[in-house]
């Protein structure tokens, strides 16, 4: 790697199949525009996603993951290669402090967004302090992996997931008997695409799964009458290009307790992230790794100023890049562009909101419960030891007060059921790691 701030790029060779593109590589721009449009289309169906459920404006979210991704390459300086979503960790906190019952606009998304920015503003703190500690000692990750091995991880990815089981359950019961079923078919449709399908529509399980879902709904619903037929009207009336609705920030106390703890969890994300892209490209990523914090936690703050949700690094976009082998940083400058430029268009989002509310709802269980399986899966590949009592005891106590929304209360202050259960891992682990 180069000494300068930024790599120079240099073009790759990439006629042979497989030859692996690294982040300080770039395709020619032809190519780079066809895999930015890739990576858009990859983080498209959670990043849509995750405002609809929190009741923000989802023109909004697609147009703050393009600027947050610009942040996040600007703070890395091009090293890193990563897209940053919609994160699905604020949706439990969110829905909790503005009272969200899952229908249009969230009328209190001032409150939500207050926190979003406190949230981001710690995270911001939490990577000021791995930069220094990299400057200074050529570390920084190591105190982070002490702090939260993976049995504390998993638990705490595990808890955002089953923390928002009952909401997700909710969503899919609906209103009637039709909206189970079509909450039902969703889940089928997401199902059988990561099941029956190979390729790219696998990897886009999400999106393929919500489009064959609106298309069996519009079939049964406008074409049958079993169901509220979807009304494209609010599509035709809206402009192609203009502004997304913005909303400001409103601060308070115990809107704040319970939604900063997420920052935690996004360090976990994080952190996660750069290891793995780490670990592909055979590079040493964790140098980067305080820089990557302070690029997410700016990113979210800047998000939650003018209406958009907390950004984290996507996971889907690490598939992406896992089966095509392009890793250049300069891929994901394309990415945020595209995003940019769909996130000023109205008629986009009138479109999304003609998502039916059970389509959404079937949608969340999966969603949900493949967050609560991602847990698991970091105790599976990291090969936690549940025999070690230390471990059973954090995993089980950490599970149950996540999804039973242990909530602790002081005066204005107020932790939820993700932040006590978060927090509770860490010192639990701290407290019994020197009685092994």
């Amino acid at each position: 790697m180069s000494n300068s701030y930024f790599p120079r790029w240099r073009l790759a060779d990439d006629a042979e199949p497989g030859v692996i593109i690294a982040p300080d590589e770039r395709l020619s721009w032809p190519k780079n525009v066809a895999m930015g449009a890739q990576h858009v289309v990859a983080m498209f169906g959670s990043t849509v996603l995750a405002p609809l459920l929190m009741g923000f404006d989802p023109n909004v979210a697609i147009l703050m993951s393009g600027i947050g991704t610009l942040i996040f390459f600007l703070f890395v300086g091009g090293r890193v290669p990563s897209y940053l979503g919609s994160s699905f960790a604020f949706i439990g906190g969110v829905i909790a402090v503005t009272g969200y019952a899952g229908a249009g606009a969230n009328a209190n998304i001032g409150v939500a967004l207050g926190a979003i920015i406190a949230c981001g503003l710690a995270y911001t703190l939490i990577g000021a302090i791995v930069w220094i500690v990299n400057a200074r000692a050529g570390g920084g990750a190591n105190w982070i992996d002490a702090l939260m091995p993976p049995v504390v991880t998993g638990a705490v990815v595990a808890v955002i997931g089953l923390n928002l089981a009952p909401i997700a359950a909710k969503g899919a019961m609906g209103a009637s008997g039709f909206d189970s079923v079509m909450a039902m078919v969703t889940i089928v449709c997401v199902g059988g695409i990561a099941v029956y399908t190979r390729g790219m529509v696998q990897r886009l399980l999400i999106l393929v799964g919500l489009i064959l879902a609106c298309v069996v709904y519009a079939v049964l619903a406008n074409g049958m009458g079993l169901g509220k037929p979807i009304d494209f009207s609010a599509v035709s009336a809206a402009a192609w290009i203009g502004l997304p609705q913005f909303a400001a920030p409103v601060f308070k106390a115990e809107a704040m307790g319970l939604i900063v703890p997420v920052a935690i969890i996004l360090v976990a994300e994080n952190l996660g992230h750069v290891k793995a892209v780490s670990a592909m490209t055979g590079q040493d990523l964790d140098r980067y790794l305080g820089r990557a914090f302070v690029g997410d936690g700016v990113a979210t703050m800047v998000s939650g100023a003018v209406g958009g949700t907390g950004v984290t690094t996507y996971a889907e976009n690490i598939g992406v890049m896992a089966v095509t082998r392009i890793y250049s940083t300069l891929v994901f400058v394309v990415a945020a562009l595209i995003a940019i430029v769909l996130g000023f268009s109205p008629k986009f989002g009138a479109l999304i909101q003609t998502i039916p509310a059970p389509v959404l709802g079937g949608m969340s269980v999966v969603v949900f419960g493949l967050i609560a399986i991602a847990g698991a899966r970091i105790w599976v590949v990291n090969q936690v030891d549940f025999s070690d009592n230390r471990n059973l005891i954090v995993a089980a106590v950490t599970l149950v007060l996540g999804a039973g929304d242990f909530t602790v209360k002081l005066g204005n202050f107020q932790l939820g059921g993700i932040g006590t259960a978060t927090f509770g891992a860490i010192i639990l682990y701290a407290l019994l790691r020197r009685r092994k």
